[in-house]
This record gives C-alpha cells, sequence and structure tokens, in this order.
C-alpha cells in the first residue's frame, strides 16, 4: 500500500537532516533544557567543571592533576559525549519536522461554500469556518477542514492525507460519513457539518505530533528515567568517595580520572538514547499513517493482552454474497429465484446486490424488471426485513429468519421443518440464511456467505506468538460466529454484538489484569473505544469515535490494529535491548578505569587489567571515547528499532540477554582494546 510517508525521511540518515540535528544539538546545550536528561545534563556538569580545570593548568601547571593535554583530550570527549546525545534526539525530531513540512504543503486555506440559515450560499475561505458550519461540496472540490457528511453520497480522493490512490466512498447516515480537510470531491455532491475548531484538524495535530511539540514522556520512559537517575546517583556517590580512598592511599586520583570514571559508570548509552527511541516509536505509527494521540498510547499497543476486531471488513473481505437460493413448500426454483431478485430490487447493500448478481445468472430479463410497476418495502432496523408488492397483488418479504418465521406464524402458516433445517445447517458452516415468504407462505431461504480474508489465520497465529488474545465481535448469531472464528483462527468471539457487550467484555478483560484494545469506528462503537487501553478509530468514521480513541487510522484499515501492536512492542523492545546493552558495557569500563586509577598503589589490580592496556592514562583516555562514540554508532538502531520477531516473553528476554547483555559485555572489550592500539600507536599518550 503506497503511504504518505512513503518519500518522507525515507533515508535514514539523509545529509539534511545530519547538518538540521547537528545545529539542533548545539542549541540543546542550554542548561535549561539538558537538566530535563539528568544523567546527561550530569554529563555536561561534569565538561564544565574540566573546562574549568584546563584552564586553571594552563595558567598554572599541577603534576597530580595531569598533563593540560591529557585533561583537554578528556574534556574534548566529554563535550563529544554530551554533544552524541542530544544529535541522537535531535535526529529523530529532525526527521519528524521534515515530515510535518511535507504535511504543510497538504495544508492549504481553501475556498468553502458556507449554507446560511436562509438557505443561500455564501463564499468564504476554510480559515474562517467554525465548528458546526454545514457547508456545500460539489465534484472537484476540496474539502476544506474534517466534518460529517450530513447529506448526501461522493467518491473521495483522500491520496493527499493517506497515500492511497484508490478513491473512497463516503455517505451520511452510517459509520463512513467523516472526512478530512485537503481531500477532494470526485463525483456527486455533499452537505458536511465542520465538526473540529479551527487548528484543531487531524492534519494540525499531526503536524504537532510530527515536531514533537506535544510529546510527553510515557510512564515507563517517566520510570526509566527514575531509574537512570537512581544509578547516576549511585555512582557518584561511589566516585566522591575514591577521592578520600586515593588520599589515604597515598595515590592522589586525578580530578580528570574521576569524571571519566563517573561518567563511564553512569548509564549514559541509554541516557543519550531514551528519548530518540521514543520519539522513533511515534515516528513509526506516523508513518503507518496513524495518529497517536500521545505517546502512551503508541507503548500501551506494545503491552496490549487482550485484542477486540470487528468480523466486517477486518476478518472476512467486508461483504457477503448470495451462493444459493433453497426453494421450498412447493415453490419452483426459478419462480423463487424470481421473487429473491424482485424483493431485493430496492436493497442497495452488497448483500442485496449480490442477490440480484446471482438471480441474474440463470434469469438475464430480472435486469429488464421496471421497479416503477413494484411498491417497495426498504430495510429497516426495525424490521429487519425488505420486500415488494407487486402489481398482481403478490407480497414477497425476506430478512432474518426469526422475523420472516413470525410473519409467516402471524398469518397461520406453518415454519417447515426443511426451513429450519437448511436455516441451521447455513448457520453452521458459516453462512448467513435469509428467509423468504411469498403472501405470508414460506417460500425459501438465501444463502450468504462471508469470504474470510486470505493469510488472516497468519496473522492470528503471529499475534497468539505475541501472547495477545484475539476477539471478534459481529452481529452474528452464536452458530455463524463459532463457525468464522474457529475458520479464522480467532481465541474468542462476541456474537449478536451490542455496544453494551463489547463495554462490558472490555470491562472484563481489565479487572482481571489485562490491557484491551479494539478497533471501531461509528457511534455506538465510541464507549467501548473510550473504556479500551488502546482504542483505534477510522478517520472516516464518526466524530465521536475518533473523539472517543487515543488512535486514529487514517488510511481506514481495520487490520492496522495488529500493525500498531507491533509497533509498540518494537519500542518496548528498542528500549529494553539498549538499557541492556548500556548497563552491561559497564563491566568493560569498569576493568578498564578502575585497574588504571589504583594500579600503583594496589599492584594486585593489574591482575583485572585483563585487556593489558598500555598506561592507566590510555586505559581512562580509551574507555571515555568508546563510551562517547557507542552513542552516534547506536542511533539507527533507536531509529529503526530492534527488529521483532513474535516470540514468548521469555525467549524474548533470553534472546535481549544473549544479544544485547553478552554483546554488551564483549563489544566493549575489544572495542576499548582497539582504541588503546590506535592511542599508542598514534603516540597520544
Amino acid at each position: 500500500m503506497s503511504k504518505h510517508f512513503s518519500n518522507t525521511g525515507s533515508k535514514l540518515l539523509s545529509a539534511d537532516l545530519i547538518l538540521t540535528a547537528l545545529k539542533e544539538a548545539f542549541v540543546k546545550l542550554n542548561p535549561a533544557v539538558m537538566v530535563r536528561n539528568p544523567v546527561m545534563f550530569t554529563v555536561e556538569v561534569g565538561t564544565v567543571i574540566m573546562i574549568a580545570l584546563c584552564i586553571i593548568l594552563a595558567v598554572s601547571p599541577d603534576e597530580s592533576q595531569g598533563g593540560l593535554f591529557y585533561n583537554l583530550l578528556i574534556t574534548i570527549i566529554l563535550f563529544l559525549t554530551i554533544l552524541f546525545a542530544n544529535f541522537a534526539e535531535s535526529i529523530a525530531e529532525a526527521r519528524g519536522k521534515a515530515q510535518a513540512e511535507s504535511l504543510r504543503k497538504t495544508r492549504q486555506d481553501t475556498p468553502a461554500n458556507l449554507i446560511l440559515k436562509d438557505g443561500s450560499i455564501s463564499k468564504i475561505m476554510s480559515s474562517e469556518l467554525k465548528k458546526g458550519d454545514v457547508i456545500l461540496i460539489s465534484e472537484g472540490e476540496i474539502i476544506p477542514s474534517d466534518g460529517e457528511i450530513i447529506k448526501g453520497i461522493a467518491t473521495i480522493d483522500e491520496s493527499a492525507i493517506t497515500g492511497e490512490s484508490a478513491p473512497v466512498i463516503r455517505e451520511a447516515g452510517g459509520d463512513r460519513s467523516g472526512v478530512t480537510g485537503g481531500t477532494k470531491v470526485l463525483s456527486d455532491r455533499i452537505k458536511v457539518l465542520i465538526s473540529i475548531e479551527k487548528g484543531e484538524s487531524f492534519l494540525d495535530k499531526m503536524i504537532m505530533l510530527v515536531e514533537g511539540a506535544s510529546r510527553q514522556k510515557t510512564p515507563n520512559e517517566i520510570a526509566l528515567s527514575i531509574l537512570l537517575s537512581g544509578f547516576t546517583i549511585m555512582f557518584l556517590i561511589v566516585t566522591v568517595t575514591l577521592e578520600p580512598f586515593g588520599r589515604y592511599s597515598e595515590t592522589p586520583i586525578a580530578l580528570a580520572s574521576l569524571i571519566a570514571l563517573f561518567v563511564c559508570l553512569i548509564p549514559t548509552t541509554i541516557g543519550g538514547l531514551l528519548s530518540a527511541i521514543g520519539i522513533a516509536g511515534m515516528d513509526r505509527a506516523l508513518k503507518a499513517n496513524v495518529i497517536a494521540k500521545s505517546g502512551k498510547a503508541v507503548e500501551t499497543a506494545g503491552d496490549i493482552d487482550t485484542l477486540l476486531l470487528d468480523k466486517t471488513g477486518t476478518i472476512t473481505i467486508g461483504n457477503r454474497k448470495a451462493t444459493k437460493f433453497y426453494a421450498l413448500n412447493g415453490f419452483d426454483e426459478k419462480v423463487f429465484t424470481n421473487y429473491c431478485a424482485l424483493s431485493s430490487m430496492s436493497d442497495e447493500t452488497p448483500e442485496g446486490k449480490s442477490i440480484i448478481e446471482l438471480a441474474g445468472k440463470t434469469q438475464p430479463e430480472i435486469y429488464k424488471t421496471r421497479t416503477e410497476d413494484l411498491k417497495i418495502f426498504k430495510f429497516t432496523a426495525q424490521t429487519r426485513m425488505s420486500g415488494v408488492d407487486m402489481k398482481d397483488g403478490t407480497q414477497v418479504r425476506k430478512g432474518a429468519f426469526d422475523v420472516i418465521s413470525k410473519l409467516i406464524s402471524d398469518n397461520g402458516e406453518p415454519v417447515p421443518d426443511t426451513m429450519v433445517s437448511i436455516v441451521k445447517n447455513i448457520a453452521e458452516d458459516g453462512g448467513t440464511p435469509l428467509a423468504v415468504a411469498v403472501n405470508g407462505k414460506a417460500a425459501g431461504v438465501i444463502q450468504l456467505e462471508d469470504i474470510i480474508k486470505t493469510g488472516i489465520q497468519e496473522r492470528f497465529k503471529r499475534l497468539r506468538k505475541m501472547g495477545v488474545k484475539t476477539v471478534m465481535v459481529t452481529g452474528d448469531n452464536p452458530l455463524t460466529a463459532k463457525f468464522i472464528a474457529n475458520a479464522a483462527g480467532v481465541d474468542d468471539y462476541i456474537a449478536e454484538a451490542k455496544p453494551e457487550d463489547k463495554m462490558n467484555y472490555i470491562i472484563k478483560e481489565q479487572q482481571s489484569g489485562k490491557l484491551v484494545a479494539m478497533m471501531g469506528d461509528g457511534t455506538n462503537d465510541a464507549p467501548a473505544l473510550a473504556q479500551a487501553d488502546v482504542g483505534v478509530s477510522m478517520n472516516s468514521g464518526t466524530q465521536a469515535a475518533k473523539d472517543a480513541g487515543n488512535m486514529v487510522d487514517l488510511d481506514n484499515d481495520p487490520t492496522k490494529l495488529i500493525e500498531v501492536v507491533e509497533i509498540g512492542k518494537q519500542l518496548l523492545i528498542t528500549r529494553g535491548a539498549v538499557t541492556t546493552f548500556s548497563i552491561a558495557n559497564d563491566v568493560a569500563k569498569y576493568f578498564a578505569i578502575v585497574p588504571a586509577l589504583f594500579v600503583l598503589s594496589i599492584p594486585g589490580l593489574q591482575l583485572l587489567n585483563i585487556m593489558n592496556l598500555s598506561s592507566p592514562q590510555s586505559a581512562i583516555l580509551s574507555a571515555v571515547i568508546f563510551n562517547a562514540l557507542i552513542i552516534p554508532m547506536l542511533i539507527p538502531l533507536a531509529l529503526k528499532g530492534v527488529a521483532y520477531k513474535p516470540v514468548g516473553a521469555e525467549k524474548l528476554l533470553a534472546r535481549n540477554i544473549f544479544i544485547y547483555g553478552l554483546g554488551g559485555i564483549i563489544v566493549p572489550f575489544i572495542a576499548i582494546k582497539l582504541i588503546d592500539i590506535i592511542l599508542t600507536l598514534l603516540g597520544v599518550i
């Protein structure tokens, strides 16, 4: 599927983005900005102390503090450490700003036809529209603002927003009444009720989100920040206590060495990449054309336990098709087929059209029937049936079996056992039976079938491996629901679902300690969307649904929730992986710096110099250089995310510990030794 963001920022680190991010990295050196990241703020404080020390040493050399050149190198590397951390956050933000600029080109001030109270039309600009205004939009015109169709039906080009070239149909009175500003009406004419105030459109919200203006830290991010701050305080205390220990052992420790030790031991890697990981997670959701109202929604999606999905359009292709006619009670098959088609003449639903199509295969003359010769009875939610009265007085009614069987019984006619048996068999086989009565007498059954989407079983298997329970929501009877649920491979189903049934199911799951996600597009879905931990509404849906959910899918793809769950899980896994790596690589830095600090006073510590580093100063410098370089080296991983595979939590933990835990120990040992060799060969130390 083509995406709106397919070209925007397609390169992970393009030259323009790098240049923009570098400029912003220097701006972020402002202490008022840095203090929001406690780990890196302490590194900045250490850098300032080192700058002051270098100035003092330039004026008054002090052998106990080491040479000016050595201290200057440490200072430069500490400064680069901060700059790299700022760059990581800035590059993630820069990608968002590039997307925002692309979106701004989509947003424009367009003419609008405002319908006044007296019915006349006033030409105004979209910037003048207010919530509650009603506008008229004709073929070829741009929709000036977000709203809901209150009259008419139209074909709309949404490619400016979604990137999808195929036009879509939007109409009043259903769950596909929502329209988005910036899209274009290709056919017909519609009246639209403006549903948002100026500056509150989804395009405006999207621009704000990708620019990071409204991004707040998520609960997990805040918790991790607190943990990292705790580590920082702990290592600060440890480092401070080493100075009097050095005096006691008659081995004074240079200030540069203490600051280097402190910076290397605190979790600077994850501290420098934490914000970038969070921003990149939001970025991936936006690239999937999903507007998340908060980072928390994306993050929560990664922890989802239960997922509610509509049957129609998600699990099945969306339209049931008539596949067979069953004539009963002595009715001729051709005559019955004709009655089925006539009763569907006014039925504009895909199911009604498929009945006429199936009948036309054997009786092409049906297509020539004049509807003006028929008295049409349209389907309503109250009657749950439709039909026609013919000129000769024949009455044909078609609808749900329970409604038609009551009609037959009320007319004093028996409901044939054969009809009951056929209806049951169709339902058990996953189909939908429609009963037909002629003049109050049972005439036969129409079989409608749901077509399960290709590959949906594999997607549900993938979710099951993630530990997510899938629940199908349908208005079908329990027998039909059970058949389709089994065929599709979902774990549970809600049959004959009403709005309160969805709500009750979500509440029940939440009371057992589970996180629940659901997708919906109608006003009747709003309570459940609001109750769910992750509620994804369709952009084409009603305003009530969009307001209730915490995500909006611009593509109106009912299967998008599966992708959102994977994005959330990838965000959590990436953060966990980098945290594991950050903490693990402290081991190598410990073996590099601690022996270097005390080997003169405690010769036995030479045993800990397992990397056989050339000198104490080279050991400290090598560790600090590695500590700085690892941040930019991990930026692509933070932005792209750790590859996610749907495996159990235990396997996932074992994989992370093996790759990023063990790797976090091995990589620094090798890298620090290589840096030490290079420094020695260059004669730097």
